[in-house]
């Protein structure tokens, strides 16, 4: 059997090479083992066949329908990966192997007792355990014989550990080491968002980090008042994290605590929330960390994890990572002492009046490179009808005018201020909403110190108020406690932004957002500097007139991947299109339109019949299609481009 053969024989050179046990371990040219391509996250491709001066020709080869094929739910930003020649997917309730050459499919493994999402992870093997790959169900690590997709019943309890706090995806390998997060409920309760790490070989626990630091542990004095007990969040919730193979660090993204919105009852800086925190991969032990945000207020995790890259700073070479948010801050930080390479500066930042909350009077602003996003909004920013149309104007002063027309805002951590009814509304507009950079994260080319990021744009409005009996403010909440969240006009919750709807000229509704454009952006940053090398808009509102198509449109699933042959390859967007940009200026190269929106990261391979591929799953996000029958229609696909032969 083919798949034999080809993964038997990389487990051996792996094995002799050190790739995945000793040193560092560079992935062969054509794989795309791991959902970033390698511990670094660099997400490089050395392949350079298709390449800035052919990329116009690249054309569709291949897809592979994820529903009729007996896929499940929510694998719309799933990432693949490759390794010699065979492609290994989560379609929700199965795992596949397929040639990545031809889509034919080699194995289905059947997932039980939950779901498989966003990637799979691969190990490969030693002298006494065959290669594997390993995929979440949410409540286990489950491992799989790569061979044949059967479970590897030497692992864990019959091939699989069980996870008592629950991850949604599978684990970061590194050398014989497994690296869970968390996804715990947004309660400011409940279980712990702790870090686990796990043996490849066995299964046997090997270490655990307290993302809420305990008595005695760095970090419990920013948590006053007891508020660390109990707390839950504080999470690595994203699906990968990176590692530096040469000094052996670990680097978690922790997103923030729980509640989102309110922090009453966890006054202090709440370490390591919202936080880069390096630790040895193999025994958990901290090294150092560096906190984005100080006791956040606004659900501004940190999705992504950092992209490692080498950079040279006024002749001098320095092991660095970048990590981006949903503010669009970016960080760049010496990846060995978690020093800023720029210099961040503590800036002092408005408080509001809610009661018992604790507010920090600061918050870290880099230096380099300047706010990715837009932070502050004046009356000036609201559209025009020279940006949109009139119908659109009007519906964004009609939903400014219901505010008092007027927003509160000070700029990048502008609080939201307590709200109580029958009184004058205060409302805050902070931004960006939803926006920033996400869990698409950043790709880097190492060969020049450049990372690739896109962003998006838009406003958050409403106000704090007291939580109202049967209030849906957000999921899983429903028996907080907490005594306030966040309202607006449109009721509980945190779900209002500036943006407003228009019917077009086939009576359909349109949303757009409020500000004025652009609405997204894909960024070059040249680490060496600090400085953006290049930005350019990144998608297109399809229901605008032709001049004014050309916004950027809110890209928040999704990143980036660079390849040797000077191209960005990116989908993100909600216009169905899958585009290359040219690494050194920005100019958009080639595009595709596909059937549904190409929101997850895409991976670039050699298949075994020698030609280059490109590939991303495109799924609709909206409402599912239903046909004549009211049964659901397909609307996912892995789509795979080539160039002609």
């Amino acid at each position: 059997m083919k798949i034999q053969k080809a993964l038997g024989f990389l487990a051996v050179t792996l094995l002799l090479a050190g790739c995945g046990h000793f040193g560092k371990s560079d992935p062969d040219a054509g794989d795309w083992p791991r959902y970033a391509r390698d511990l670094a996250g660099t997400r490089y491709s050395p392949l350079k066949d298709i390449n800035r001066q052919n990329v116009s020709s690249l054309a569709p080869a291949w897809s592979f329908r994820v529903r009729p094929k007996g896929g499940g739910a929510l694998v719309s930003s799933a990432t693949p990966i490759v390794i010699d020649g065979v492609l290994f997917l989560p379609i929700g309730n199965a795992v596949v192997a397929l040639e990545a050459h031809t889509g034919v499919e080699i194995w289905r493994h059947k997932v039980t007792n939950g779901l498989a999402r966003r990637t799979v992870s691969y190990w490969p093997g030693d002298g006494d355990y065959e290669a594997r790959i390993f995929y979440s169900n949410g409540a286990a690590i489950v491992a799989l014989n790569a061979e044949t997709g059967k479970i590897d019943e030497t692992f864990g309890e019959k091939g699989a550990v069980e996870l008592k706090v629950p991850y949604n995806a599978p684990p970061t390998v590194y050398k014989n080491v497994l690296i869970a997060g968390a996804n715990t409920a947004e309660m400011q309760r409940g279980d712990p968002g702790d870090t686990r790490a796990f043996d490849a070989r066995t299964g046997d626990k090997l270490w655990e980090f307290h993302t809420v630091p305990r008595p005695g542990e760095p970090g419990h004095e920013t948590w006053l008042d007891e508020g660390w007990k109990d707390r839950s969040g504080t999470n690595v919730w994203v699906w990968y994290m990176t590692v530096d193979e040469e000094n052996g660090m670990l680097y978690m993204p922790v997103g923030g605590p729980s509640a989102n919105y309110y922090g009453g009852d966890r006054p202090g800086a709440n370490l390591f929330g919202n936080s880069v925190v390096a630790v040895d991969a193999q025994t958990g032990a901290l090294k150092w960390y560096f906190q984005t945000i100080h006791h956040d207020l606004w659900d501004w995790d940190l999705p992504p994890p950092p992209v490692l890259v080498d950079i040279k700073v006024e002749g001098k070479e320095i092991p660095a990572l970048a990590e981006t948010g949903k503010n669009g801050l970016m960080y760049i930080l010496n990846r060995e002492t978690g020093e800023p390479v720029f210099g961040v500066e503590e800036k002092a930042v408005v408080a509001a009046d809610v009661p018992g909350e604790w507010y920090s009077p600061t918050q870290p602003f880099p230096v380099k490179p300047p706010q990715l996003s837009r932070g502050h909004w004046t009356p000036d920013d609201v559209v025009t009808a020279d940006d949109t149309n009139e119908d659109h104007v009007a519906a964004c002063h009609a939903l400014l005018d219901s505010y008092g027309g007027a927003f509160f805002n000070a700029g990048s951590f502008t609080p939201f201020f307590l709200h109580e009814e029958g009184k004058p509304v205060k409302a805050s507009i902070n931004m960006p909403h939803n926006g920033g950079s996400n869990w698409g994260g950043s790709a880097a080319d190492p060969n020049t110190g450049y990372v690739f990021v896109n962003t998006s744009e838009g406003g958050s409005i409403g106000w704090i108020e007291k939580r109202k009996a049967g209030g849906d403010y957000g999921r899983g909440t429903q028996d907080s406690t907490q005594l306030y969240d966040r309202g607006s006009l449109s009721g509980p919750g945190a779900y209002s932004s500036f943006s407003a709807s228009f019917e077009d000229e086939k009576g359909q509704k349109v949303t757009l957002p409020c500000i004025k454009p652009p609405w997204g952006r894909l960024f070059a940053i040249d680490a060496n500097t600090g400085e953006i090398a290049w930005e350019t808009r990144l998608g297109v509102s399809e229901a605008l007139p032709e001049d004014k198509q050309d916004t950027g449109t809110l890209n928040t699933f999704g990143g980036p991947i660079v390849t040797a042959g000077g191209l960005v390859f990116i989908g993100a967007t909600n216009d169905h299109q899958f585009r290359a940009f040219d690494v050194e200026t920005g100019e958009e190269l080639w595009s595709a339109e596909l059937d549904y929106h190409a929101q997850a990261v895409p991976i670039t391979y050699r298949g075994e019949d020698g030609r280059q591929y490109v590939a991303v799953m495109a799924a609709n996000f909206g409402a599912t299609p239903r046909g004549p029958d009211g049964r659901p229609l397909n609307n996912e696909s892995l789509v795979v481009f080539a160039l002609p032969d």
